[in-house]
Order: structure tokens, then sequence, then C-alpha cells
């Protein structure tokens, strides 16, 4: 398996060579359509210079062509017949047609520089062939010539063809050294990320990355150190839920286990039997009530749980879900307020939905002292509907605020057996508030508590 070393630097590798290649094309595209017209005018001027002095001084002829030559030009020479001469460096190819140079004796000019043929990959400007030159008519001496002539680019550029050589090889090798050490910069956080993956997998969250970086690297490595703290929270809230599960199966077992033995072990009075047995009963149907809510809470957290929504109005939902919990205020003897407009009607499943009523309203009558308030107020707006349930208890500590709706959390430690609640009521009513596309929050003081559920007004 390749790395992603290797592979950023294979892939800046084939980058160079594509890009130089694409570089080469285009500018041999810009020298054919630019600059060979150009190079072939110049050195028709260049060929007509020489003409007139061939055809002034016509003995200096050999001389003055090979100083023409010493200066960075190949030039061929011909009479058509069998005089012909070559000054400086041989022509690679001898490719031009005995109609051409005929032309030429007769008077025509050739431009075979500029109707050298248009190739990707070879330029007419280093294409060292006979037929990509200039040819013009000279007179010297009594005889017509052929001249033809183009510039010798070795000659020419000389020390400079290796000045630039070594310049695109030492870019080209300082490059490919430069980006392995930044490849490598690039890639060694990719490697942490991988290596603290490995170790979440064995269950290793102590993991610290650098996330000082301000680039992508940087916030990735900051978002994967947030996703860590949640994934060790996530799995301390599942193990403090499999011991609060077997907890609270636990005890009530317990409970249902010793008496049942009193029960069936030695002689009782009908009293003890009958306190025994409503004992056992009691433990019972909180066992019943726990699995029960697991399912539930299981159910909604899964989403399989099937939201069947229909329109119905909160104040009379809310009357109903009081009606249940009748007993419970009478009892504690609480004073219930409900501020709810007729016209204020819900979206939602209502089976569902009442629970929520039902729990925050029976949390408040069953904690706050006896002889209290509870008060359920509800406003809309253009698109939410907020509904409060208040109530003048002691209030709830600020340390306990944020793990409310945590499973199998009580701030009540104290009463938590005796008051029969299971401590996942309030896990339900918030994952039933989040199925409807909304929120709950909870405020406190010394002055009482209040729970807001805010639910989109559809």
């Amino acid at each position: 398996m390749k790395s992603l070393y290797s592979r950023v630097f294979l892939i800046t590798l084939i980058v160079i060579v594509v890009s130089s290649t694409l570089g080469f094309l285009a500018s041999n595209m810009y020298y054919h359509v630019k600059l060979k017209p150009f190079n072939d005018e110049k050195l028709v001027g260049i060929a007509s210079q020489m003409k007139r002095f061939l055809e002034n001084e016509p003995a200096d002829v050999d001389a003055y062509l090979q100083n023409a030559a010493a200066l960075g030009y190949q030039i061929y020479l011909t009479d058509g017949d069998k005089d012909d001469r070559y000054y400086g460096r041989s022509f690679r190819k001898m490719d031009l047609g005995e109609s051409t140079i005929s032309d030429v004796l007769q008077g025509d000019i050739y431009h075979g520089v500029a109707q050298f043929p248009n190739k990707p990959f070879i330029s007419g400007f280093f294409d060292n062939r006979l037929s990509n030159t200039v040819g013009i008519p000279v007179a010297a001496g009594g005889r017509q010539f052929a001249l033809f002539m183009h510039p010798d680019v070795i000659l020419q550029f000389g020390e400079l063809r290796i000045f630039f050589a070594l310049v695109g090889i030492l870019t080209v090798a300082i490059s490919v050294v430069l980006f392995l050490v930044s490849t490598r910069y690039l890639v060694k956080p990719v490697t942490r990320l991988s290596e603290a993956t490995k170790r979440i997998a064995q269950g290793n969250y102590n993991i610290v990355l650098p996330t000082k970086r301000r680039d992508e690297i940087g916030r990735l490595a900051e978002h994967f150190m947030v996703m860590t703290r949640e994934l060790e929270r996530t799995d301390a809230a599942r193990q403090q839920f499999v011991s609060n599960v077997s907890h609270e199966i636990q005890s009530p077992l317990t409970s249902i286990q010793g008496f049942a033995k009193l029960l069936g072990g030695s002689r009782l009075s009908s009293e003890e039997s009958a306190h025994y047995a409503s004992i056992i009963e009691q433990e019972s149907r909180h066992l019943s009530m726990l699995s029960k809510q697991l399912l539930l809470l299981s159910s909604l957290e899964q989403g399989q749980v099937a939201v069947n929504r229909k329109t119905f109005s909160l104040r009379d939902q809310v009357r109903q879900a009081v009606q249940m919990l009748q007993w419970r205020i009478e009892e504690k003897e609480l004073l219930l307020k409900i501020s709810i407009p007729e016209s204020i009607t819900l979206t939602g499943d209502d089976v569902l939905l009442i629970q929520v009523w039902m729990n925050l309203i029976g949390n408040a009558a069953q904690h706050i002292p006896a002889g209290r308030t509870i008060t359920v107020f509800a406003e809309q707006t253009h698109a939410e509907i907020k509904v409060e349930i208040r109530d003048t208890g002691d209030g709830i500590a600020a340390e306990h605020l944020p793990f409310l709706f945590d499973r199998f959390y009580r701030a009540d430690r104290a009463h938590e057996r005796g008051s029969g609640s299971t401590g996942l009521g309030l896990a339900i009513v918030k994952r039933i508030v989040q199925l409807h596309e909304g929120h709950i929050e909870v405020t406190s003081s010394p002055e009482g508590t209040s729970f807001i559920v805010t639910l989109p007004a559809l």
C-alpha cells in the first residue's frame, strides 16, 4: 500500500512533468505563430546585407562567408551545378530540393524558416536542416549563386546553452528536495491523526495533538480533539449508564428476593405477609416501569419511534396531563395555574408530547414542598410556541443543571429510591422534544425552577 507521502511526491513529479510539457507546447505554439515569421524576415534582411557585400566584393566571397559563419551562421552557397560550398557547422539533414535551388537561382527568395511545418514537440528554431533556412540569389564574379543561411544556435548561444541547462536541472533538483521536506511537513500531522485514530479504537482517549496551526490541518486537529473529548464523554456515559442500569435493577431484585424468602421461610402474621407482599409488588412495578422507559428511550434515540403528527389543542392536552396527576397535586395541596390561550395548537405526536407535560408537571409536583405553586404558561410567536412549567420550589443547585437531562441523573439523591423515580424521565422528555425539532432548557434560583419547551409553530 502506498503511503500518503509517496503519493504526494509522485503527484508532484507528475505535475512537474505535465506542466513542463504544457509549457513547452505553449511556447512552441507561440514560436510558430509569432516568432517564426519574424525570424524569417530578420534572416532575409541579414542575407540581403551579405548579398550586397558579395556582389560588391566578389573576390572575397570565401573569406567573408567564413567570417560570417564564425559569427554564428550556417551557410550553403551553390551555383546549382557542381559548385557547392558550406561554411560553419554542417547541416544535420540535406533536404533542400533541386527545384527550390533553381527558383532561388532564377531570382526568387526562399522563406524556409517561415514555411517550416508546425510540429508540437519540435521547434523550428532548433531544427538544424537545410530546408529550415532562408535563400536569396547572389550574382558574384559573373556567376549566379543561391545563398542559404540559418543561425547556428549552438555557436550563438555557446555557454548560455549550458547555463540555462544547468539552471533548469538545478531548479528541478532543488524543487524536488524542497518538496520532499515540505511534503513531510504536510503529511506528518496526518500521520499523527492516523496514529491517534488507532489509539482511540483501542479505547485510549488521552491524546494531545498540536492545534496551533492556522490552516486546514490545524482546524482538523482541533476538531479531532473535540471529537476525542466527546467520544471519551460518551464512553464514560455509556459505562455509567451500564452501572446505573445494573444498580437500578439490582436494588429492587434484592428486595424482591429478600422479602420473598421471608414469605416462604417462616410463619408470619397476615399483616406482615400483606406488608411484605406489597413491597414485592411495589418493587415489581418499579422494575416494570424501568424496563418500559429503557425500551422507550432506546427506541427514541435509535429513531425507531414513528412520529404520528396531527394538530390538537395545547390547552386541552395539558389539562389531560393534569387530570392524570391530580392525585399527586391534591396530596401535597399544590396550587396549579394554567395560562394557555385556546388559540394555540400543536402539530405533533400527541401520545409522545403528553409524556413531556406529565413528566415536567409530575417532577415539579414531586420535588417542591407542600402548599407551593406550579404555573403552566404558553405563548405563540410567528415561528415557535413556548411552553413554560414554573414552580415556586426551593430551586436546583447550579452544579446540577447541566446534567438534569442525563439518564439516571438525580439532583435529590436522598429520596431517589423512595420516590419511585427511574431517573429517565427528563432524558425521555429531551429526546421527544428533539424529535419534534424543538429544544428544552432549564433555569433555577432559590425562588423556583422553570422548564421551557420551545416547539416550531407549524
